[in-house]
């Protein structure tokens, strides 16, 4: 009996410690939001890698002691969010998403196999070399490849669900906004 009470208290207490989520997006998980977060924060990395190349350029050459302490906290911003897309890459993505096509899979199947790891690749690339310098066009050929990797990923009627949800949150955004005072 006790251990049945202390069971039901310890429950009830995950309960009210455990965050809830209050906007699902739909009635049947389907799998595909978590996948498109993971995008959603790379494309976020690779900004803040764009952001902090573009301020990097803008403190070089002063010898200002304060200035010079951001340049210092700029580049490692810069090289920590490009490390984090090459970790994303590789121990989500490579590790764990893309499939190994199974024995007799068709030729789309591995030319698409095999276009998802070009991309992958181009990003790690990329990355690697937003850490080794400011030039800006390896942002931009960062994104693209990220934007290659994602219209791989995503088969068509994912995007559609996707571009629904995101157009459905929005219209509950304004609903929100009309309410406040």
């Amino acid at each position: 009996m006790k251990h049945a009470i202390l069971t039901a208290a310890i429950a009830g207490t995950l309960v009210l410690v455990t965050p809830q989520i209050a906007d699902a997006h739909c009635q049947v998980p389907c799998g595909i939001y978590g996948d498109e977060l993971k995008f959603q924060e790379l494309y976020q990395h690779i900004e803040t890698v764009e952001k902090s190349m573009k301020l990097i350029g803008e403190l070089a050459g002063s010898h200002d002691a304060h200035d010079q302490q951001q340049l210092v906290r700029w580049v490692t911003n810069k090289d920590e969010h490009a490390t984090k897309i090459q970790r994303e890459a590789e121990s989500y993505f490579l590790a764990q998403r893309i499939q190994l096509p199974g024995d007799g899979a068709d030729e789309a199947a591995i030319d698409k196999y095999n276009a998802q790891l070009a991309a992958l690749h181009e990003m790690i690339v990329y990355a690697m070399r937003c850490k080794q310098t400011l030039d800006l066009e390896n942002v931009e050929k960062l994104r693209a490849s990220l934007d290659e990797l994602r219209a791989l990923y995503f088969d068509e009627q994912a995007l559609k669900h996707i571009e629904h949800h995101r157009d459905h949150h929005h219209d509950h955004d304004h609903d929100h906004g009309d309410h406040e005072g």
